[in-house]
Order: structure tokens, then C-alpha cells, then sequence
């Protein structure tokens, strides 16, 4: 079950009034009858708490237009961008206090993160499409080395991998089977993509969209029956329907 998008917003405004009333606590002891030199000191730390938390608000105020399906522009997005790098260790922050799971947290924010993708039309050539797959969607006991080279794989359908190369051979884009986070930023390097669709944990896709801003990424959670990181599943439609959603003009996930 997806998470709801109004978490992740409402985890960021409680961390803006957080930060806002902590501003109230210095402007108090600026006019508390402390000595000069750390008014002065305090002054400033104010004036560019207020600057940021002003610019985050923004940021913020643009989320929940383009969750409204009002369009934004440029300079807004970037606004959106910068909001959460200040206050998404906040939110995760806020959510264990209020015993929120932190996997809810990330999951919703990757829901807002793809829901920003799809309203900004974004579309690529296939070649500037990379796919992103965790090496735990192979099976523990298959012996071919995949992360290698893909193609290696014998697609006996036991599990997502070989339907995976299948789309990425059918819309002619490029893929990639990564262990971890190093080789997924490699990977990235090596292609230059344009945009990218990631299949990952909540953990994983939550700090790769971040590790590689400002490239967007589409975000395709996997199922971890067996627990984490051992022999998970993708839903290959919604791998299909991203993949379309960026070098199919008119296509909408």
C-alpha cells in the first residue's frame, strides 16, 4: 500500500514551525538584556534562520501546489529541492518522536518526490534513460555474475531480472545491476542519464533521489517477502509505465 504524499508535507510544515518557534527563543533573548557582542551574534544567526526557513516555506508552498495539479515553474522546483535538503532529517527526526516508522516516511516522500517528476513532463531520448536495479531482486542461489554485465543473465524466470532486461531491450534504454550505492553512482557516471528509473528500498531510493539531484528519478519501490535484501520482487508494470512515462510523448504514469 502507498504511502499518502500529506505525510511527508505535513512532517516538513511541523519542522518549519519547529524551527520557527526557535527562532521566536533567540529574537526573546536578543531583547533579554544580554551583553552587545552576542546580540550582534544572535542578530545574525536570526536574520539567516529566517532567510532559510522563508526560502523552505516556499519550497514547501510549491509541493502542495503541484500535488494540487497547479503547475509550477524553474526557480520554484529548485525551491522545492532546497526545502527538502533542510528539512527532510527534521521530518525523519519529528516522525520517530511521534512514533512514525521511518520506512512510512521515506516511502511517502518518495510518493511526493515522483508525483514532482510526473507534473514536470519531463521527457529523454531512450539512450539518456538509465534503469537502476538493486542486486537483490536475483535470486540468492543464481550463479551469474549480472552486476558485471546484465545480459549475462539466462532469464529462466525465476525472478524479475531477465523481465527487466526485456523492457530495457524493447524501449532500448539502459540498465544496470547494482549492489549498493558506490555502483549505482558509477553507474550514472558511466551513462549520463537524463533521467533515471530506480527500483529500491524505501532507505535506498529515499538517499539516491537526493545523491543525484539534480537528475530526476522515478521511483519503484520493491516487495521484500523473504526480508530485506534477500531475493525481493518488482512489479514490472510500474517499471514499464515509468519507462514510457519518459521517452513516450503523451504518456502519463
Amino acid at each position: 500500500m502507498r504511502a499518502k504524499k500529506r505525510l511527508f508535507i505535513g512532517l516538513l510544515t511541523v519542522s518549519l514551525v519547529f524551527f520557527l518557534l526557535t527562532i521566536g527563543i533567540m529574537i526573546y533573548s536578543y531583547y533579554s538584556g544580554l551583553y552587545s557582542v552576542y546580540k550582534y551574534v544572535i542578530l545574525f544567526i536570526v536574520i539567516i534562520s529566517l532567510v532559510v526557513i522563508i526560502v523552505s516555506a516556499l519550497g514547501v508552498l510549491g509541493m502542495v501546489l503541484t500535488i494540487m495539479n497547479i503547475k509550477t515553474y524553474g526557480p520554484i522546483q529548485k525551491l522545492m529541492i532546497f526545502a527538502v535538503k533542510i528539512l527532510y532529517p527534521m521530518a525523519i527526526t519529528l516522525g520517530k518522536v511521534f512514533g512514525i516508522p521511518s520506512d512510512k516516511i521515506r516511502s511517502s516522500f518518495v510518493e511526493v518526490n515522483n508525483h514532482l517528476v510526473l507534473t514536470s513532463g519531463l521527457k529523454v531520448k531512450p539512450e539518456r534513460l538509465l534503469v537502476l536495479v538493486p542486486h537483490c531482486i536475483q535470486k540468492d542461489f543464481c550463479a551469474q555474475k549480472i552486476t558485471i554485465d546484465p545480459l549475462r543473465c539466462k532469464r529462466c524466470g525465476r525472478c524479475n531480472i531477465g523481465s527487466l532486461i526485456d523492457l530495457a531491450e524493447k524501449y532500448a534504454v539502459n540498465i544496470a545491476v547494482v549492489p549498493g550505492g558506490t555502483l549505482a553512482r558509477r553507474a550514472v557516471i558511466k551513462y549520463k542519464p537524463h533521467a533515471i528509473v530506480a527500483i529500491a528500498c524505501e532507505r535506498d531510493l529515499t538517499s539516491g533521489i537526493q545523491d543525484t539531484r539534480p537528475i530526476p528519478v522515478l521511483g519503484v519501490l520493491n516487495e521484500r517477502p523473504e526480508g530485506p535484501c534477500h531475493n525481493c520482487i518488482v512489479d514490472v508494470s510500474d517499471v514499464e509505465k515509468a519507462i514510457r512515462f519518459f521517452i513516450v510523448e503523451g504518456e502519463m504514469v
